[in-house]
């Protein structure tokens, strides 16, 4: 049976296996511990709930374990059948235990929604570098694939004539370290345009804060005056650009290649990566988990404000 003793004794499987380093895991574990008792009081204190608390089944796995089986569900995706033959469950119970201990993991660990929130207070010069620092945000918007659905109506609003498959469309604005400070509160059909999902759900930036975009938001200087854009040069019909234009575009290319590092930390947990099998309605609160495992992570690796 895998638990977190058998799995912590191999830290480079661990790191496969969660997409977190041991100590980064313990981390979090900790604050998941503290807020559980008052948790759990809460959740068992429910208006529909009929039984005292204490009575009825109990978890059969600890905490600890709980949390480690919602990281291995979210970094390899494998079915609740699998992971009920890993972690010794019924398929209903894996399902259940990893959707009750989701709304603890999302208070321990630092939201994109909990950072911009932050941001958007900002005063100071000072407080505006600590969080933007060169006074940089870059924004840009991923697809994920996801089953094929039904409704005909569904069909033609999720397909994307970009990815040629059913997706749906996240947009994120991180700073130059990588950070996350904001992601889209709702997931957007695939056929919608970038620049759409941006006019949708417009990252509110300091006045001093530059917005570094791609080609995908061409429109946008016109529409929003009072804030800083920095756009790459499109190249125009039977027009070739000047080798001072090709090179502006490369220096913006390399500084837009923070977000797609972002990204790819990402869609490293295949929950995200890969064809999203799960309920729609459920996206953004798996996106929103997935997304502040990665800003823990990266907030671990620099000094963070």
């Amino acid at each position: 049976m895998l638990n977190y003793f058998r799995l912590s004794r191999k830290p480079s499987l661990f790191r496969s296996f969660t997409g977190l380093e041991l100590a980064e895991f313990d981390s979090i574990y900790k604050e998941i511990e503290l807020r559980y008792p008052q948790y759990e009081i809460k959740r068992l204190s429910k208006r529909k709930r009929t039984r005292k608390i204490g009575a009825g089944n109990h978890f059969k796995m600890t905490v600890q374990d709980r949390f480690l089986m919602l990281l291995v569900y979210y970094r390899l995706y494998i079915t609740h059948t699998l992971s009920g033959f890993l972690f010794d469950l019924d398929q209903s119970n894996v399902y259940r235990d990893i959707r009750h201990i989701e709304p603890l993991v999302k208070k321990s660990i630092p939201l994109p929604e909990k950072r911009y929130n932050l941001t958007k207070r900002l005063r100071t010069i000072e407080e505006v570098e600590k969080y933007f620092p060169e006074f940089k945000a870059f924004i840009d918007v991923t697809e994920q694939e996801i089953q094929r659905p039904k409704d005909k109506n569904k069909k033609r609003n999720y397909y994307s004539g970009k990815k040629k498959k059913h997706t749906v469309k996240t947009q994120y604005m991180v700073n130059k370290e990588g950070k996350i400070l904001h992601k889209s509160r709702h997931h957007k059909k695939g056929r919608q345009h970038d620049y759409t999902v941006y006019k949708d759900e417009q990252p509110q930036t300091p006045s001093q804060v530059e917005n570094v975009l791609d080609l995908g938001y061409l429109g946008c200087e016109k529409d929003f005056p009072t804030v800083k854009y920095s756009l790459p040069i499109k190249k125009k019909r039977y027009m070739e650009l000047t080798e001072e234009q090709i090179e502006y575009n490369k220096n913006h290319s390399k500084m837009r290649v923070i977000i797609e590092h972002t990204i790819c930390r990402i869609k490293k947990f295949c929950i995200m990566g890969t064809k999203y099998r799960n309920r729609l309605k459920r996206y953004d609160h798996i996106s929103d988990i997935v997304s502040g495992l990665v800003n823990y992570r990266i907030m671990n690796s620099v000094s963070s404000p």
